[in-house]
């Protein structure tokens, strides 16, 4: 609960707003909303109208993926056998049999190397491209794209789907960008009868009511233009449209329908959180979400990795392919850049408790869509997988890339609320294998 105190006429009103609960809103999901900006610099050499990152938290298993190593010893090589794919030459791990027919349609890349085996830390690094602590220095790629871009229509351009990535605390956040600039977190669209709590009515609301509510965001509104200087009050008055959009118009509300789609169509992807999660992100993409991160943690596989990869890969397996083929067949993937990466890859040898540890030094990513060549295999590492021996690639490398591909400059300035500038990425190139 807190009060807006104004001041109108010949005596002082007090609006009192309890969680926003009246306006079916947050707080929290108002000051997420991000405030119209200048249009994006470089459009020259834009790729993608919008990006679709799937964020394996905990770090993938290359050596059980897509980067098997068969003639290893057996320490190394692990439980799986590889299996043909459908593009000549390339074998994966025997639990992605979908992907395995998805292959000549994305681009996989073999080189993912850095020095950084903490989960925090490597996870702000691989989000933003730019290395810093744990606690998230840089703003995350979403958010940055949510900067650039601003708000154009009545949905957030930034949303994580369920939430952002965590470990010990959030991750991909907006740092010093402030909280305009948050995701939207989407929840869990596996859940039964699945309604996003800010923007969801569960029934027509009266006129009455509907001018009550926009009155409420005009008093906000009205109290925010008067105060300066403060990044989250301020904001109210540049958000009153935004809000009372998502609440009261039906397109918001739409794009999250995730029912609305067919059920042959949701078991296609799978009756999962990262199924209906792949699903709901195809949904918001084509309906102007600028940048959706997908949020599939759980391959921190210390001990145990069989059991934990056999409870996980096949859930990727079919979520992901399914968004990439159900992309493909539509035309969207055209204009949609899809990016899968961890944080980091495993240990090529497996430990006394049957897991493989934390391994900064090699790990394998998918790329498809906006240009990117499919069917391709890029960069290698060494025979036992533990180091990348052709074309590696930094996290700066893939967050550059996907700054071009969405139009916006590396090298544009951000400025910290002290006003210093700050370039996007301080360093990185566009990994140019990737399309020619």
């Amino acid at each position: 609960m807190f009060e807006l105190n104004f001041s109108g006429g010949s005596r002082r009103q007090t609006l009192r707003v309890g969680g926003l609960s009246a306006l079916g809103l947050s707080q929290s999901s108002l000051l997420r909303a991000a405030e119209d900006q200048t249009a994006v610099t470089g459009q020259r050499g834009r790729r993608a109208k919008a990006v679709i990152l799937v964020f394996l938290g905990g770090g993938l298993s290359h050596h059980d993926s897509f980067d098997l190593k068969p003639g290893a010893i057996e320490e190394i090589r692990g439980k799986y056998s590889p299996i043909d794919s459908c593009v000549p030459g390339l074998q994966v791990g025997e639990l992605l049999p979908l992907m395995s027919q998805t292959m000549d349609r994305v681009c996989l890349h073999r080189g993912g190397a850095h020095n950084n085996d903490h989960h925090e830390t490597a996870t702000n690094w691989v989000l933003s491209g730019r290395f810093g602590s744990a606690f998230g220095d840089w703003p995350a790629m979403g958010a940055v794209a949510a900067h650039e871009s601003g708000f154009p229509g009545t949905l957030p351009p930034y949303v994580a789907i369920p939430r952002n990535p965590s470990f010990t605390w959030e991750l991909g956040k907006s740092a010093f960008l402030g909280g305009r600039y948050e995701s939207f977190r989407a929840g869990d669209p596996n859940q039964q009868d699945y309604r996003v709590r800010d923007i969801a009515r569960s029934e027509p609301l009266p006129e009455v009511r509907v001018d009550r509510r926009q009155s409420l965001l005009s008093a906000v509104d009205g109290l925010a233009r008067g105060i300066e200087g403060n990044d989250q009050l301020a904001a109210y008055g540049q958000f009153q449209r935004r809000a009372t959009e998502m609440v009261l118009s039906g397109e918001a509300r739409d794009a999250f329908a995730i029912d609305a789609e067919t059920e042959s169509l949701r078991d296609r992807y799978g009756r999962t959180t990262f199924g209906q999660s792949c699903l709901l992100a195809r949904r918001l993409v084509e309906r102007g979400v600028s940048f959706v991160t997908v949020n599939f943690g759980g391959w921190d596989h210390h001990a145990k990795i069989w059991e934990g990869l056999e409870n996980r890969l096949p859930d990727f397996d079919r979520g992901f392919s399914a968004l990439i083929s159900d992309m493909d067949d539509s035309g969207l993937l055209d204009d949609v850049l899809v990016v899968a990466m961890g944080e980091f890859g495993r240990t090529p040898k497996i430990n006394k408790d049957v897991g493989r540890d934390h391994w900064g030094p090699a790990a394998s990513l998918l790329f498809a869509g906006a240009g990117v060549v499919p069917g391709r295999v890029l960069g290698a590492t060494d025979k036992d997988g533990a180091s990348v021996t052709e074309a590696p690639i930094s996290p700066a490398d893939v967050a550059c890339t996907i700054y071009r591909s969405i139009g916006i400059s590396p090298e544009t300035h951000l400025h910290t609320p002290d006003g210093r500038p700050v370039a996007i990425l301080d360093e990185g190139k566009v990994i140019e294998s990737l399309y020619g």
